[in-house]
């Protein structure tokens, strides 16, 4: 018999995701609670002893009585204590199914995900359609030799990162309140100095609680130069990967680039801690920005990357796109109706 289910505490939702044969921070039940847009929620279809369980964020729609489904910033997706390409065709059509109900009886209308490039979630979820290509993501193979890695860097980044180790930074691992608050100074600095919009900005508190409900999963990376913070990066690790998931530079350092020295650190810590992976992540949108230029320099190893964007209520979607006059708005935004609710579409990188 099969049951879906679905699951709003912590010891429930990580019972199931820490049974998934691949699985990241970003679908552990800490990461979703302190998600301030809506409701954490996953989803679990269960059979026998299979199952496959959707992490995602409820909100509702401003001024209406419908809800959404998102993700939460970062990697996320479906997951299962087998490889989709070894679960049957009537488990995959019974979770569409399934999944199908639960949007009609939570008043959910559309759902955006954005994928895992290391999990084959789109074998499961072309079912529903609305999977879109969203450029190409950067990963370092740590699995390979160090020095081997050092020759793949580009060759004035090889140079500048052993001209950085030459300075004798220093390097903490960090979660105290003192160390939090310089990371958030310098983060906020760097936002507020590319004029980000408003989607990238977190309070202090975010990064206080990200490290102490994710203690298993996340660190704290500062590098100071005689005491003085240069910059820093907040890491998000699993068991196979560990990647960058915010990072900072004191605009007091920019020329110095410390950031090359950090992202070159983020790796040697991946492979003390076992991970296979150092995931980089891509360009801003899916570009191949100046920011993915930066993380090519490191690497040339790619993988695509995809986000899922799909409306399980058209009428009710035209509806609002309508009604709050988006349609003329840029139509990359997804949902389409929240391009005058939020300041920025989902998160890309």
């Amino acid at each position: 018999m099969n049951t879906f289910l679905t699951i709003k505490e912590k010891q429930h939702w990580n019972h199931f995701i820490k049974r998934a044969i691949s699985y990241d921070a970003y679908h552990l039940w800490e990461y979703h609670d302190i998600d301030p847009s809506g409701e954490p929620v996953l989803f679990v279809l269960q059979k026998g002893h299979l199952f496959i369980a959707l992490p995602l964020i409820k909100r509702r729609i401003p001024d209406s009585t419908l809800y959404d489904l998102t993700s939460v910033y970062g990697y996320a997706g479906p997951v299962s204590n087998e490889r989709f390409e070894n679960l049957s065709e009537g488990l995959l059509q019974e979770f569409k199914d399934s999944f199908m109900d639960f949007m009609t009886k939570e008043n959910c209308i559309s759902v955006f995900s954005r994928l895992h490039p290391f999990i084959n979630q789109r074998l499961l979820l072309s079912r529903f359609g609305g999977i879109y290509e969203n450029g190409k993501t950067l990963y370092v193979d740590l699995t390979v030799p160090y020095q081997d890695q050092i020759e793949g860097y580009d060759k004035r980044l090889a140079k500048q990162v052993r001209s950085l180790k030459s300075r004798n930074y220093k390097v903490v691992e960090s979660s105290d309140r003192k160390a939090i608050r310089q990371f958030a100074e310098m983060y906020t600095e760097n936002m507020l100095r590319v004029g980000a919009s408003g989607s990238y900005f977190f309070k202090e508190e975010y990064f206080a609680n990200l490290l102490e409900l994710n203690q298993e999963t996340s660190t704290l990376m500062m590098v100071y130069d005689q005491g003085i913070p240069t910059g820093g990066a907040l890491l998000l690790h699993s068991k196979d990967i560990i990647r960058q998931h915010l990072s900072a530079t004191s605009i007091d350092y920019l020329k110095e680039s410390p950031s090359k020295f950090i992202t070159d650190e983020v790796s040697l810590l991946g492979r003390r801690i076992g991970a296979r992976y150092y995931h980089m992540g891509g360009g801003v949108g899916g570009q191949e920005d100046s920011l993915f230029k930066f993380k090519a320099s490191f690497t040339k190893t790619t993988l695509d990357d995809y986000t899922w964007r799909f409306i399980a209520d058209n009428n009710a979607y035209n509806a609002l796109v309508e009604e709050k006059g988006a349609a003329r708005l840029k139509q990359g935004f997804f949902p389409l109706y929240r391009s005058r609710i939020a300041e920025t579409a989902e998160p890309t990188e």
